[in-house]
């Protein structure tokens, strides 16, 4: 379709190049919330069950009490009913006679059996995410003539009261993280799957974690979690077996920030996970005691994390007006996050003598009680946006929006995507400065009016 673009600048482009251009993302983003309210009334009816009074009656009136009712009483005999046993005798004869003469027919042409192919079932976790659209935008000349009323730039008009933004949005892999039920102890017992965003495939072995049984979280795995162990969250669909998804999107966000920070810190994965960097045995001999220091500092630096063990929600906002989005959101889009994680450290275990009791494994519990805490930096990827009305919806949907900070090559067609080096946080940012003095320019212009 495109020559000579990038797998990876191809997953960043917008769904909306395959949709209808005639229809724009602000109609689209209507129509979709308009079918969320009729389906979130549908199931609030049916979970009325008014259905099953409708066949109800107060019975039969008083006036009727008189009358008896008298048994139906059957007057034919069995003579017709001697045709309906009879016939299927015959039929199943016939039926058996043609069976065994297709059975030898059969027999002498039959060859190899043909395997047939079973096509893999989708995984039911297969596009569960809500995906969010590019948001289109065009900063044209003519959209801001003054003249005009209504500026079609591609900002929506309930931008300030109705949207909740997040940022900065951590860079990595989308997925679905699936809880289920274990019979260990929560926390060091396996429970715990990631679901790819578009196949539902397993990314990682089951795992152990501190999250409760039956709990569905969106995502987002962080492109260095072998170094820190850091997953992202971004919205939550089911915990402990409630739905969630069907509350509006600042509920959600609550929910999802109120139950991670009660949540307990598990155990590192340590014991059966070697601390030591693979080295040769020329190197080995040639180090002297006064480099043991080093190579401590280099093994710490270079432990890997099996599975990540750091749930961190990613920052919500609410406050959507164009001054809070000018001076706080936007600035914070394009900064990286600090976030402070522990990381196993080898320590050399005490000298046991004969007088003390060993304990099976007292080695590896104290190497993995030992711990450092590092301030790991998290590139932003940019901003997105959600319809604060708008409840959890599968699948790529408009009611939100993704506006990236770097700039996406290969789709000069699209709204929103100039040939330049600006990025769609740059064209967005821009936007809502112009929105901000147009404002100013109203307001100074009815001051003057009541002065007058």
């Amino acid at each position: 379709m495109f020559a000579k673009t990038n797998r990876k600048d191809l997953f960043k482009s917008p769904p909306t190049v395959f949709t209808d251009k005639l229809i724009s993302q602000e109609a689209r983003r209507s129509k979709a919330l308009e079918e969320q309210k009729r389906r979130r009334a549908q199931k609030f009816e049916s979970s009325r069950q008014l259905d099953a009074f409708a066949d109800l009656n107060l019975g039969n009136s008083d006036d009727d009490g008189d009358l008896e009712d008298e048994p139906e009483i059957i007057r034919e005999g069995v003579s017709g009913f001697v045709q309906m046993v009879s016939q299927p005798v015959e039929t199943q004869s016939l039926s058996s006679d043609v069976h065994n003469h297709e059975t030898v027919q059969s027999g002498k042409r039959r060859g190899k059996p043909r395997r047939k192919r079973i096509k893999a079932k989708p995984s039911k976790w297969a596009d569960k995410c809500m995906y969010a659209e590019l948001l289109e935008m065009n900063e044209e000349a003519h959209l801001w003539d003054s003249q005009s009323g209504d500026v079609i730039d591609g900002l929506p008009r309930d931008l300030e009261a109705a949207w909740v933004a997040v940022a900065p949005v951590p860079t990595g892999k989308r997925c679905l993280a699936v809880t289920h039920q274990s019979a260990g102890i929560v926390g060091t017992s396996p429970n715990t799957t990631l679901r790819s965003r578009v196949l539902g495939k397993m990314l990682l072995p089951r795992f152990p974690s501190s999250l409760p049984p039956l709990t569905v979280l969106d995502c987002i795995l962080d492109v260095n979690w072998r170094d820190n162990g850091i997953i992202h969250v971004l919205d939550v669909l089911k915990w402990k077996g409630q739905d969630v998804g069907d509350c509006e999107t600042p509920f959600r966000f609550w929910w999802r920030d109120t139950r991670l920070a009660e949540l307990t810190k598990p155990p590192l994965p340590s014991g059966n996970f070697s601390f030591t960097a693979p080295s040769t045995t020329a190197d080995a001999s040639s180090q002297n005691a006064g480099s043991l220091s080093n190579i401590r500092t280099s093994e710490r630096e270079r432990y890997r994390f099996p599975y990540p063990t750091s749930f961190v929600p990613i920052p919500y906002h609410t406050d959507t007006t164009l001054t809070s989005l000018s001076s706080f959101v936007i600035p914070m889009a394009r900064s990286a996050r600090e976030i402070s994680v522990d990381i196993p450290v080898h320590v050399s275990p005490p000298e046991f003598t004969s007088h003390d009791m060993t304990i099976d494994g007292a080695h590896d519990s104290m190497v993995s009680r030992s711990t450092t805490s590092v301030v790991a930096r998290v590139d932003s990827d940019g901003l997105l946006l959600y319809v604060s009305h708008a409840s959890y919806e599968e699948g790529t949907s408009p009611l939100s929006c993704w506006i990236p900070n770097k700039a996406i090559t290969g789709h000069p067609e699209l709204p929103g995507i100039s040939e330049g080096h600006d990025s769609p946080l740059d064209v967005f940012q821009r936007l809502v400065q112009r929105h901000t003095m147009k404002n100013l320019h109203v307001v100074l212009g009815l001051q003057e009016s009541m002065d007058i």
